[in-house]
């Protein structure tokens, strides 16, 4: 019996055109390196001003660390600061995403990572800066305003009621007290001592300047943060990821998910009620202080 051959020569051409049809992020031998944003102040703000929250990134962050053929994941941080709980949640959860896909993340930052938009940088293997990035500021800062003398020019008097000797602790309509005071730094202390030691945990012995130095609050520029250890290098986003992984490398975009119920839910708060047009004007108030603070936070850096 004559054995019948098979012409196999024009097979590898085949499948050359079939992998036109798939999409590139699935194609053997591309590099894909997820990148996901992460931008704003952190943390509550107003019900319709929302920033940012572990809540609001946690899904989009598991959807890069979910991508198939992933190299790495890169992060591009642009924060200054806010809520140390949710800036240490959303660490915590890089992390443990990190651990979980046994992938490594770059971080990028943009024009500013500074006091909890630092610590979310921590969480990152790598991190790279421009030279005008402004790092750092590892600190806990807070504040208030006093207006007993206001209120007594005006002719109001103050009534208040408390179950608990330190209810009314740092009232602005009651002069201040030095042992509220107290009590607040010491709060400050403890919470400054979680953040230097999350810093030191993360970057190690790349740190290279004195604590007296890193951790009074103070922050520099890309190239002093990476002469002090902040940082790893000066790089962007895209030169890096070339020079690591080849110039077909793929950075697709992780954005958060999109369409018009979505972008209703995600103009309030978790439990905010229905927004109708007096709901706005009422709210106006607020949200002018709301965008005050955010503009204040920002212009201590610069911008």
């Amino acid at each position: 019996m004559m054995e019948q051959t098979v012409d196999r020569s024009g097979l590898p051409g085949l499948i050359d055109r079939l992998m036109e049809f798939v999409p590139a992020r699935l194609r053997r031998g591309v590099a894909v390196v997820p990148v996901v944003r992460l931008s704003g102040v952190i943390g509550a703000v107003t019900p319709l001003r929302p920033g940012m929250s572990l809540t609001g990134v946690a899904k989009t962050l598991e959807r890069a660390f979910a991508i198939k053929n992933a190299k790495a994941v890169a992060l591009m941080i642009n924060s200054p600061g806010g809520s140390p709980v949710q800036s240490r949640q959303i660490y915590l959860r890089i992390r443990q995403l990190a651990a979980e896909k046994k992938l490594p993340v770059l971080v990028f930052v943009e024009d500013v990572a500074a006091s909890g938009g630092y610590m979310i940088a921590c969480a990152g293997d790598e991190i790279f800066c421009d030279p005008s990035s402004i790092l750092g500021s590892i600190g806990v800062v807070g504040g208030a305003f006093g207006f007993q003398d206001l209120i007594k020019k005006i002719g109001v008097e103050r009534r208040l009621y408390t179950a608990g000797e330190h209810k009314a602790m740092l009232d602005p309509f009651l002069p201040e007290n030095p042992e509220d005071v107290a009590r607040v730094k010491a709060l400050q202390r403890e919470i400054h001592a979680i953040f230097i030691a999350l810093v030191k945990q993360s970057r190690g012995g790349r740190l290279k300047g004195a604590d007296q130095v890193l951790f009074t609050g103070e922050y520099w520029a890309g190239e002093t943060s990476v002469s002090l250890g902040l940082a790893d290098a000066i790089g962007d986003l895209r030169s890096t990821l070339r020079a690591r992984y080849g110039d077909k490398v793929l950075t697709p975009v992780i954005a958060p998910a999109t369409g018009m119920l979505s972008n209703l839910l995600g103009r309030r708060s978790a439990g905010a009620g229905t927004l109708t047009s007096l709901d706005g004007i009422a709210g106006l108030p607020d949200e002018l202080i709301s965008a005050l603070e955010i503009r204040a936070i920002w212009a201590k850096f610069g911008f």
